[in-house]
């Protein structure tokens, strides 16, 4: 998406560890405009006509998910990196490794919100090697729940997750696969 690369490349920066910092506007300030047309684009490439239910892993992936959620008319869930006292009842969990934050976590969400008759679309700001990505697909598929497809804003295409996916059937859209991201500038795979 030409729209996304473009901001990546006038405001985004490559910290050391090829960490793509782009926090001026899409997971810490938020360009709620921005995200809109991410969400129509997603549209285009999954039969939302089907969607019940929009999943994201906490915290940056919400801002996105809700905006697509709003835009699909169906509700947001975001799996929680910890159990609070408000949770009642069983839960789905889903033990993952952040490469952003360089340490393993437990995904977690209530039974009460993931039901086996939901057909959910997996949205997230950003994928690497798809481990919390993995960590999402399984709290579907412990639900018993439909997986219709993942939609990512950024993938590093460099670090291997969205191949995976690619690989493993589940309909999957990047709408900016970056393949190169250094001192010298970030390089965007070409479109499909």
């Amino acid at each position: 998406m030409q729209l996304l690369q473009d901001r990546i490349r006038r405001e985004g920066k490559v910290l050391p560890g090829n960490i793509i910092k782009v926090d001026g506007f899409l997971n810490h300030r938020v360009d709620t405009k921005l995200l809109e047309a991410l969400a129509d684009e997603f549209a285009k490439h999954f039969d939302i006509s089907k969607i019940t239910l929009v999943l994201t892993a906490e915290a940056s992936g919400i801002a996105l998910a809700t905006v697509c959620a709003n835009k699909y008319g169906v509700p947001m869930l975001f799996a929680k990196k910890a159990k609070s006292d408000n949770i009642e009842g069983g839960l789905y969990q889903s033990e993952v490794f952040s490469y952003t934050y360089k340490k393993k976590f437990t995904m977690i969400v209530s039974h009460e919100w993931l039901h086996a008759s939901d057909h959910v679309l997996i949205i997230d700001d950003f994928m690497a090697k798809g481990n919390a990505m993995q960590g999402l697909i399984d709290l579907v598929h412990a639900a018993g729940a439909t997986l219709e497809g993942i939609g990512v804003a950024v993938e590093k295409g460099f670090q291997g997750g969205g191949d995976a996916l690619r690989a493993s059937g589940i309909p999957y859209k990047a709408l900016a696969v970056i393949e190169q991201a250094d001192e010298n500038g970030i390089i965007f795979r070409e479109e499909d």
